[in-house]
Formats: C-alpha cells, sequence, structure tokens
C-alpha cells in the first residue's frame, strides 16, 4: 500500500490542491486577498488556487510532523530575512508566518474532518485525512513515469 510519505511532497501537494479545491469546506476568505502570508512579505500571494494549496500543504505537514501547533506551523512557512544593512553583514534572522491563514485554514479543515485537535498537543490528522493523503499519493504515484519511483507502483 502506498502511503504519503512514497510520493514526492510536490506532487502530493499538486493532487491534493485540486481534490481541496472541490471541498465545499475549504473556501478562501474574502480577506485573504488583502493578507500577506508573513512579516517580511510586501504583497498578497499572487496564485489564483493559494488558498487550497497552503490548505493542501498544512493536511500534509500535520500528517508528517503531528500533532502539531499553530506556533510551530508559523515557524515552519517563515522564511529567513536578511539584515537590513547595506553590505549585509548582519546574520540572517527569521521571520514567522502568518497565524491566522495556518489557523483559518486548519479550521476549515476540522470542518471538513481531515483535521482534529488533540488536547494540550496540538492538532493532528484523522483516519480520514490519512485516507486522503495516502489515496492520492497513490494516484501520484500511478501517474508518474520516473524510472526510480517504478519500485512503488
Amino acid at each position: 500500500m502506498t502511503t504519503l510519505y512514497d510520493a514526492p511532497a510536490e506532487d502530493l501537494i499538486e493532487a491534493l490542491t485540486e481534490k481541496l479545491e472541490a471541498e465545499d469546506d475549504i473556501e478562501a476568505p474574502e480577506w485573504v486577498a488583502v493578507a500577506k502570508t508573513g512579516v517580511d512579505r510586501e504583497l498578497p500571494p499572487e496564485q489564483e488556487d493559494f488558498w487550497a494549496r497552503r490548505a493542501a500543504s498544512l493536511l500534509r505537514k500535520v500528517a508528517v510532523d503531528g500533532p502539531v501547533g499553530v506556533s510551530t506551523l508559523r515557524s515552519a512557512y517563515g522564511t529567513s530575512k536578511q539584515g537590513t544593512t547595506r553590505y549585509r553583514v548582519r546574520p540572517h534572522q527569521k521571520s514567522k508566518g502568518s497565524g491566522n491563514i495556518i489557523r483559518t485554514a486548519l479550521q476549515q479543515l476540522e470542518d471538513a474532518g481531515y483535521v482534529e485537535t488533540s488536547e494540550n498537543d496540538g492538532r493532528r490528522v484523522t483516519g480520514e485525512g490519512q485516507a486522503l493523503l495516502d489515496d492520492t499519493a497513490g494516484e501520484v504515484i500511478q501517474d508518474l513515469d520516473r524510472p526510480e519511483l517504478e519500485r512503488y507502483a
């Protein structure tokens, strides 16, 4: 049986994005058109399917790292911002991602039944969410024509 660890992350997230776009529970809020994805960003994301792509990425991230909280996910989706000096001699500083985007997407994944909140631990994937990830990974493996992945087919 194929699991989410067998499929390449990028291809799995792409396939999950298409499935989550069809879901009624996963919808981009109105404010996402003007929201930044982190404090170090100047503009909102330009991708049309940003919300479904972020939700798919979060679902995979929670399945791999879970149980996990919003603060840990903010660090994971943050970036390394450069120092503001002219010659860039200062060390890089970490900048966290947007907590509101992550929290709202996780709440929508909870409403869809893919993620659940556990007491004192954070969020983890439900059986339905794990089945969605594994089934999608199986489809991704079937669609790939890469020789290095033939052993999984």
